[in-house]
């Protein structure tokens, strides 16, 4: 589809560049032929007596300057047609780049949030149409039915939240106040860390940036989430805070078998998982939080970055001090 709409606009653009070309180039040889011809008659009147022998070479003479200035007009209007298609092809594809990746981007989303959707549906309408086919069902054997399409209905309930967060990002501009990063840490490690023993805050002193809270507190949970889930239960994750010029930012390292090389430029892909000897059946999820972690920190004007080797994941994250202007948000 965007194949063909690139040649229809290539030839429009190039169609342009032949009807002007041309329209010059009739110009140019209309003013230069009488240019010629009224220079040569001049001279012919200045120097000599009117002859039909001067008469014949005054002809020859135009059409000779006439040849020639038809093939300088040919051989330029060739080359302005030829680099003009070059030039509009290119012009084409710069244009229609940005559309081709949004819809089939849009495409991808849509076809694997169908997928995601899908599973847990199936789930719970096989589950149903069993215990409608058994006229004899226990009380317990509905209960646990009922329980369990209740577990499918919150997963969807979960799904159906991220989604919406991740198009609320796209679309809407937040509020910002100033906001102490140690802080929120502190709070997100206490809620996940039920031990308290697996994370570890390494200073203690606060860091400050101009960013909306909800979206930091779901950013550290995320990461956080993200580090304990992938890491060994004895291991230790560690938050590291750091300033660089306007901004503030930190680290979240965990342990664990790491991403591969291949995963690695993916993990911020929405629906994307990475290997699965990570993780068990009981830890996987949609793919979708490291997703919306990108797209805060993107609408915070900041960076998420992730390095890994085996042993070793590090999450780093760079927020502005001074959060950008709403007009700039909205861009």
């Amino acid at each position: 589809m965007f194949q063909s709409a690139t040649f229809k606009l290539t030839a429009g653009y190039l169609a342009i560049i032949v009807v002007v070309s041309l329209l010059f180039s009739v110009v140019i040889y209309s003013i230069a032929s009488r240019e010629v011809d009224s220079h040569i008659g001049y001279l012919q009147s200045e120097t000599l007596p009117m002859t039909v022998r001067l008469e014949t070479v005054r002809e020859a003479e135009v059409h000779k300057a006439q040849a020639n200035l038809q093939n300088a007009l040919a051989i330029t209007n060739l080359t302005i047609w030829i680099l003009g298609g070059v030039g509009s092809y290119y012009l084409a594809r710069h244009t229609l780049r940005p559309i081709e990746q949004a819809h089939e981007a849009q495409s991808r989303f849509t076809s694997d949030a169908s997928h995601e959707l899908r599973t847990p549906l199936a789930s719970m309408k096989t589950e149903i149409e069993v215990a409608l086919r058994d006229p004899h069902i226990s009380k317990a054997n509905m209960r646990e039915l009922l329980a369990s399409n209740l577990e499918e209905v919150n997963t969807l309930a979960r799904l159906s939240q991220t989604l919406l967060q991740l198009s609320q990002l796209d679309h809407q501009s937040i509020s910002h106040e100033k906001l102490d990063l140690v802080a929120i840490a502190r709070t997100s490690a206490a809620r996940l860390d039920g031990s308290g023993k697996r994370i570890r805050i390494e200073d203690k002193k606060p860091h400050h940036v101009t960013a909306n809270r909800a979206s930091v507190e779901e950013l550290f949970a995320i990461l956080l989430d993200n580090a304990l889930k992938y890491s060994p239960h004895d291991s230790t994750v560690t938050i590291a805070f750091h300033k660089a010029k306007h901004m503030t930012g930190f680290h979240i390292q965990s342990g664990g078998p790491g991403i591969s090389h291949g995963a690695l430029p993916h993990i911020f892909n929405r629906f994307f998982r990475a290997d699965t000897s990570r993780t068990s059946d009981s830890k996987k999820g949609y793919g979708l939080g490291l997703s919306l972690a990108k797209k805060i920190v993107e609408h915070h004007r900041g960076t998420l970055s992730a390095t890994s080797v085996p042993g070793a994941t590090t999450f780093t994250v760079l927020l502005p001090t001074v959060s950008a202007r709403p007009a700039e948000r909205a861009q």
